[in-house]
């Protein structure tokens, strides 16, 4: 389904979601509560992983198994949600005591997108561009390095840092 998805398949990249969501959502509570995260952070690390996981599938080497790939990335935004917490002075309240609270709200794509593109025309060039252009267009590294007249590494570079800017946009609400 990844690789329908890469290839511009949108039904297939909604199924590759759907079925994917529920093995991330183990593998973040196997990591939260091996490493004495409140098993509130799995649904975090979650959301975290989707949102990499959108914005680097282009980077999943598709001759290897993606199952590798995705718990690697459970595995960093673990790491990353437990060095931005601080790992003290939290308070965890279980999901199953607020789910009746969360809105139920399914957007469409098109208000997805909007989204999306409301948070990248916060970054500057040519980060907002390699992400235009490797996330919303599809294209490769080596095609955009290419096209930008910059290095593959400096894309990649610059591509992880215009994540981790877009990241901290969306969990700060200011996006």
């Amino acid at each position: 389904m990844m690789r329908g998805a890469i290839g511009g398949d949108e039904k297939a990249y909604r199924s590759f979601l759907h079925s994917v969501t529920p093995h991330l959502r183990a593998i973040a509570r196997r990591r939260c509560r091996a490493w004495g995260m409140p098993p509130s952070d799995a649904e975090d690390v979650v959301q975290d992983v989707l949102v990499t996981v959108h914005l680097k599938r282009g980077t999943w080497d598709q001759t290897r198994p993606i199952g590798p790939w995705l718990a690697t990335i459970v595995r960093n935004r673990a790491v990353d949600l437990q060095r931005r917490r601080g790992g003290g002075g939290q308070i965890a309240v279980p999901l199953e005591d607020v789910v009746e609270t969360l809105g139920t709200e399914l957007d469409s794509e098109a208000d997805d997108l909007a989204d999306a593109e409301r948070l990248i025309n916060r970054l500057k060039d040519p980060a907002r561009d390699i992400v235009r252009s490797i996330s919303l267009d599809g294209a490769g590294v080596k095609e955009t390095a290419a096209r930008l007249k910059m290095t593959e590494g400096a894309v990649r570079v610059a591509l992880h840092r215009a994540m981790k800017a877009l990241a901290a946009l969306y969990r700060s609400g200011n996006g």
